[in-house]
C-alpha cells in the first residue's frame, strides 16, 4: 500500500511538471468578485438586507477588543477608563491618538462595509431589468438599504469630516480615492434618509411582533430614518429641517414617554425609567412605548445566529462587586461586570437633582450589601459594604444599571444577552430642543425639555436656562451609557471644552493631551498607504 501511494504521488508530480511548461498554466482565473453581478429575486434581496443588520450589529457587539465600547465614552465628560484594555487608551491619553489608531480604522472599515453592501442592493433593485417585484416592493428594498447607507455616511462625516463618496458597488480594486467635499457627503445622507423616511413602513402597534409591512419589529421603520435625519441635519447646521423631522416623530403619536410601571418586574421595587432597560421590557412588542429602534438579541443556544460578536456592555459598565469577599453574583446586582468604565465625579455628584428619577437607586447603583450567606461570611451578611480604598474604583463603584443582565446557567457571563436600544423617544425630545435652541426658539426649547424633565421629576426650567451646555447636560442625564457620547460631543464641537471643564482630573487614568484635533478622528494610515494613485489627505494634527 505504501508503494502504491508513492507511485500515485510521483505520477501526479510528473503531470504537474508537464502542465507547468504551458503558458496557460500561469493564467489567473478569478473565482470571486467584489460584488454579485446579479441580484434579482426577492429572496436574494431579503438575504442581503438581513446582512446589513448583521454588519451594523458588529459596532455594538465587537468583543475581540473589550475596550472598544470605552473608546466612545472614556475621556469624554461622563466617564474614565478604570480597567483599560488598550484600544481605548488614546481616547483619554490623546497625545497617543495617531493615524494608525485601531479604533479609527475599525470605524472606517465597518462603515464602508455597510456602504458597499448597501450599494449592491441599491444598484440591483434600481436596475430596470429587475422584474418580478412590484414598484412598491422595490422602493421598500431600496429604502431599507438607503437607510443604512445614509446612517453609515453620517457616522463617517461625524468622525472624519470629508470622506470618499461611493454610491456604486466596488467591482474591482480601487486605489485612487479622494475625499469628497462635506456638502456632497451631506447631500447623499439627506437624500438617502429622506427616501427611507418616505418609503420605509410604519412602525407596528405596541405589543406587536411585526411592523406595518409584516416584517419583524426590529426591522427599519420610517421613524428611524426621521430620527437619524434630525441628528444629521443638526450636524449640517440645518436646525429648521432637524426640527421638522423630530416633530414628525413626536407628532406621529406612535410613541409616548414611559411614565408608568410596566412589564416583567412591574410589581417589584423600581420606577418607570428603570423598567425600560430590563430584559423582557426593551422591545416595543414587550410594551415599551418609547422604543423606536431596538437591536434585538436572541440567545444563540436557542436561536442559532441570534446575535453577532459577544456584547460586552454589562462587563464594561457594571461593577466588579463579586470580587469583594462576602459578595456573590446575582440578578439584582446586574450579573458580572468588570467596570472598564467608571462614571466621573461630575456625573455622580453634580449632574442630577436629588429627586430626579434617572438618579434613583434603580438607575444608578451606589450602595451594596453583603449577600453571601455562607458560614464564612455570615457575620457580614446583610450589612452595607463600606466604600474604602481602591475597591471604589471598580469593585463597588457607582454604576448605571441599564446594562445589567444575569443568566444563572452562565454566571461568568461573557456575553450580555440583552436587547440594545439604538433610538428611543427620550432622545427625540433632546434633538428637538437642540434644533429649537439653534434657531433661537428658547421658550419652545424650554417647553420641550420640560416635557422630558417632568417624566423624571426634575424641576421645570425657563427659557433663560437653555444653553447648548444645558442640553448636553440633559442628554447625559437621560442617555447615560446609551448614546455614543464621543460622537455627540464631536458633532456639537464641545468635546475639548466640556472634557477640560468636567473630566480632566479623574482619580485614575486622567485625560491628557486633548486638543481640537480630536474633534475629528485620523484617516486610517493603512487607507492612505494603499491609495497609491491619488492623495487621500489626512485630518489636521495627525
Amino acid at each position: 500500500m505504501k508503494k502504491f501511494i508513492i507511485i500515485l504521488l510521483s505520477a501526479s508530480f510528473f503531470i504537474l511538471l508537464l502542465s507547468s511548461c504551458k503558458k496557460s498554466f500561469l493564467t489567473e482565473t478569478v473565482y470571486s468578485s467584489y460584488s454579485p453581478e446579479t441580484l434579482k429575486d426577492s429572496l436574494g434581496f431579503e438575504a442581503s438586507l438581513v446582512g446589513l443588520y448583521n454588519q451594523f450589529s458588529n459596532f455594538y457587539t465587537k468583543a475581540d477588543r473589550q475596550g472598544w465600547l470605552d473608546v466612545w465614552q472614556a475621556g469624554t465628560d461622563i466617564a474614565y477608563a478604570s480597567q483599560a484594555e488598550g484600544i481605548e487608551v488614546p481616547y483619554y491619553k490623546y497625545e497617543l491618538l495617531i493615524s494608525t489608531d485601531a479604533a479609527a480604522s475599525y470605524t472606517w472599515t465597518w462603515a464602508y462595509n455597510i456602504i458597499n453592501n448597501a450599494n449592491i442592493i441599491i444598484k440591483n433593485v434600481e436596475d430596470p431589468g429587475t422584474d418580478g417585484i412590484s414598484q412598491g416592493g422595490k422602493d421598500a428594498i431600496d429604502a431599507e438599504a438607503r437607510f443604512f447607507r445614509g446612517y453609515a455616511y453620517n457616522i463617517l462625516a461625524t468622525c472624519f469630516g470629508k470622506v470618499p463618496l461611493l454610491t456604486q458597488p466596488l467591482a474591482a480594486p480601487k486605489t485612487d480615492f479622494t475625499r469628497a467635499p462635506l456638502d456632497s457627503v451631506n447631500d447623499v445622507i439627506a437624500a438617502d434618509l429622506n427616501f427611507a423616511a418616505t418609503h420605509l413602513p410604519d412602525v407596528g402597534a405596541v405589543g406587536a411582533t411585526k411592523n406595518a409591512a409584516g416584517k419583524p419589529a426590529g426591522r427599519a421603520n420610517k421613524y428611524m430614518a426621521m430620527q437619524a435625519l434630525s441628528e444629521a441635519y443638526l450636524r449640517m447646521g440645518k436646525a429648521d429641517l432637524a426640527e421638522q423631522q423630530a416633530q414628525a416623530v413626536i407628532g406621529s403619536n406612535q410613541f409616548s414617554l414611559v411614565t408608568s410601571r410596566y412589564g416583567v418586574k412591574a410589581g417589584q421595587p423600581g420606577d418607570p425609567f428603570s423598567d425600560m432597560f430590563l430584559k423582557g421590557n426593551i422591545r416595543r412588542s414587550q410594551g415599551n412605548t418609547e422604543s423606536i429602534w431596538v437591536m434585538e438579541i436572541e440567545d444563540r443556544r436557542v436561536v442559532p445566529g441570534g446575535y453577532t460578536g459577544d456584547p460586552q456592555q454589562r462587563r464594561n459598565w457594571g461593577a466588579a462587586y463579586y470580587q469583594i469577599p462576602g459578595m456573590k453574583l446575582c440578578d439584582s446586582l446586574g450579573g458580572r461586570g468588570i467596570a472598564r468604565l467608571r462614571l466621573d465625579n461630575w456625573v455622580l455628584y453634580d449632574l442630577y437633582e436629588p429627586n430626579d428619577m434617572r438618579n434613583s437607586p434603580y438607575n444608578i447603583r451606589r450602595n451594596y450589601w453583603y449577600n453571601d450567606p455562607s458560614p464564612a461570611y455570615a457575620a457580614k451578611y446583610g450589612q452595607q459594604v463600606p466604600y474604602t480604598g481602591a475597591d471604589t474604583l471598580f469593585k463597588i463603584c457607582p454604576s448605571t444599571t441599564k446594562w445589567g443582565q444575569f443568566d444563572p446557567t452562565d454566571e461568568f457571563g461573557y456575553d450580555m444577552l440583552k436587547d440594545i436600544t439604538i433610538m428611543r423617544l427620550g432622545e427625540t425630545y433632546l434633538l428637538l430642543a437642540e434644533a429649537q435652541f439653534d434657531q433661537g426658539k428658547l421658550p419652545e426649547a424650554a417647553n420641550t425639555l420640560n416635557t422630558l424633565r417632568a417624566r423624571s421629576g426634575a424641576s421645570a426650567i425657563t427659557a433663560g436656562d437653555v444653553t447648548l451646555d444645558f442640553i448636553l447636560d440633559e442628554r447625559a442625564r437621560e442617555l447615560l451609557a446609551e448614546e455614543n457620547r464621543r460622537m455627540t460631543l464631536m458633532r456639537t464641537g464641545k468635546l475639548v471644552e466640556r472634557v477640560t471643564a468636567l473630566n480632566s482630573n479623574s482619580a485614575q487614568n486622567p485625560v491628557t493631551g486633548l486638543t481640537d484635533k480630536a474633534l475629528l478622528l485620523p484617516i486610517p494610515q493603512s487607507e492612505i498607504n494603499l491609495n497609491k494613485d491619488a492623495v487621500l489627505e489626512q485630518n489636521t494634527g495627525y
